[in-house]
């Protein structure tokens, strides 16, 4: 790699004032030098002529230049007056005289005579791949360390949701440049998804004080609203903040749409997220939430759609795999759902060997349905017992359990679920029917004993009032009238010997399957994606 020439090209870039593309080289110039005094002085140079006053301060102080060589004094006083830290530029200025001088001397000559390149070194790599060890051509070898590499492999990992080695990648390139701006968003976003909503606090409140007019630190404002939880409002209020510093913030909009999503303003919310695909052509999540809209409006055919599309830019994301699953479920196509589900299942194992963050609860019980949907009744109490471990006050998850149990004829199993799920949910309208008839099953199927009231036979279950007088209407006829035929007993018997049920006419109740024909209401099975892929 001729480094003279890419530095000729930093300069020539410079000249025309195109300050992006100079930082862009002046970056990698850096790195295949590893770290020569001028190539990061020129660095520094571009950094400042794009406003970043703190990143360049930081690229020449964090390596002692400002204390050896005069140029890079000069610069990084003039970074902390541009900044408005008048005391750090003039404590700068203050210090004893750098001991070399000539190094510069050589590079800051005016260079002409540029010759066109024949050969250009362009660097691609896909966001959404498989993240796998970095190999770089042996011309480009300095690059592995470069910050806008580890970058991209970062956000590779955060699009393959291992957000835990994404945060790892973030953590350093945040530790040697705090104020990178493709990281910012990357950084952000996994901090979400791992709910470390001190450090997002810390984070955001830095970059609105150094950087207010930059949309990256209102859109960390409102990613700390909207993960806290009911401030959906404060979020919206600086997610447009950012949207109206830069209309083309991509991140921002996908963030905005959240706010509403969360509150059921599917419109909106959609709004936001058609904004968001527009800005951010190759990216897949923008479709994802369409869809999710979509499916969350009966709108199975769109939804299924977006779906689609989201599919073919990302097709080992585990969370577009979910969502094909249940449309598959939602058309009745059970084999199909269940082969996305385990697709997805697969997926997420192979980033850390287990499932252990709670986000992926609803998968778990969306297998439980598909497999009960299937007869698969063993595998499908697995599947929700798996869910109660990441989420245990789950009620829907309480009320599948029982629901499975009451298939199964296991009634007294049954009650139990049914009952703990009304614990924690009131108003539970299925568990409180299905425990009704799960209770009635239970009466007709057990054995009766001498003296003992049906009353005292569930005297252990605590019913509330509003559950007990849903339950008289359900069981028929009511528990107080219920008449046994009972053979007579003598006075001498002792203990309570069990009794002989007589029916007059042949049990006409159907199967277990016909009996329990109400089915969960499942408008749970959506996957609650979180406001997790803000990353651009």
């Amino acid at each position: 790699m001729n480094l003279e020439r890419l530095r000729k090209r930093v300069r020539q870039y410079l000249d025309q004032q195109q300050y992006q593309s100079a930082l862009f080289w002046a970056d990698k110039v850096a790195s295949l030098s590893h770290e020569e005094p001028q190539d990061i002085y020129w660095l520094a140079q571009c950094l400042y002529l794009t406003a970043q006053y703190h990143r360049a301060a930081h690229a020449l102080r964090s390596r002692k230049l400002d204390k050896l060589y005069e140029a890079c004094r000069y610069l990084a006083a003039r970074c902390h007056y541009a900044a408005k830290e008048h005391q750090q530029a003039l404590d700068i200025l203050d210090m004893e005289e750098p001991i070399n001088k000539r190094l510069f001397e050589k590079y800051l000559k005016d260079e002409s005579g540029l010759k066109d390149p024949s050969n250009d070194w362009e660097m691609s790599q896909s966001s959404y791949n498989k993240p796998s060890e970095t190999v770089l051509p042996e011309s480009v070898d300095g690059l592995q360390e470069n910050l806008d590499v580890v970058v991209s492999l970062a956000e590779r990992h955060y699009y393959n949701c291992d957000f835990k080695m994404c945060y790892k990648l973030t953590s350093v390139v945040m530790e040697k440049d705090p104020f990178h701006a493709n990281c910012l968003p990357v950084h952000i976003g996994t901090l979400v998804e791992l709910n470390k909503a001190n450090e997002l606090f810390y984070l955001s409140h830095k970059l609105v004080d150094l950087y207010p007019s930059n949309p990256v630190s209102w859109f960390a404002v409102g990613c700390y609203y909207l993960m806290v939880g009911h401030k959906n409002e404060h979020a919206r209020r600086y997610l447009s903040k950012a949207t109206t510093l830069e209309k083309t913030y991509g991140p921002a909009w996908v963030a905005y749409g959240h706010s509403f999503a969360v509150e059921s303003e599917h419109d909106q919310a959609m709004a936001a997220y058609f904004t968001a695909a527009q800005l951010m052509k190759g990216c897949h999540l923008p479709m994802l939430y369409i869809g999710l809209e979509y499916g969350l409006t009966n709108n199975s055919k769109l939804a299924e759609r977006f779906f689609g599309q989201a599919l073919s830019i990302a097709p080992e994301d585990p969370f577009v795999m979910h969502e094909v699953g249940v449309v598959a479920f939602q058309n009745g196509e059970w084999k199909t759902a269940e082969k996305w589900f385990l697709d997805a299942l697969e997926k997420i194992k192979a980033i850390g060997n287990e499932v252990t963050v709670d986000k992926w609860e609803p998968l778990l019980n969306n297998l439980g349905h598909v497999c009960r949907k299937l007869k698969k009744y063993a595998e499908a109490l697995d599947y929700h017992r798996q869910a109660l471990v990441l989420i245990p006050q789950n009620a829907s998850t309480y009320s599948a359990i029982g629901y499975i149990h009451s298939l199964m004829g296991n009634f007294e199993n049954a009650v139990d679920y049914f009952h703990t799920a009304l614990g924690l949910r009131r108003d539970d309208t299925f568990s409180v029917t299905m425990l009704g008839h799960c209770i009635e099953m239970y009466i007709g199927d057990s054995e009766a004993y001498i003296g003992a009231d049906i009353k005292d036979k569930l005297k252990c279950y605590d019913f509330d009032v509003h559950t007990m007088k849903t339950l008289k209407n359900i069981i028929s006829p009511p528990w107080d009238f219920r008449e046994f035929e009972v053979e007579k007993q003598t006075a001498e018997e002792t203990g309570l010997a069990p009794l002989e049920t007589s029916r007059k006419t042949p049990d006409p109740r159907p199967s277990l399957e016909e009996t329990f024909e109400i089915e969960m209401n499942e408008s749970d099975m959506m996957l609650e994606t979180s406001m997790s892929d803000h990353s651009s």
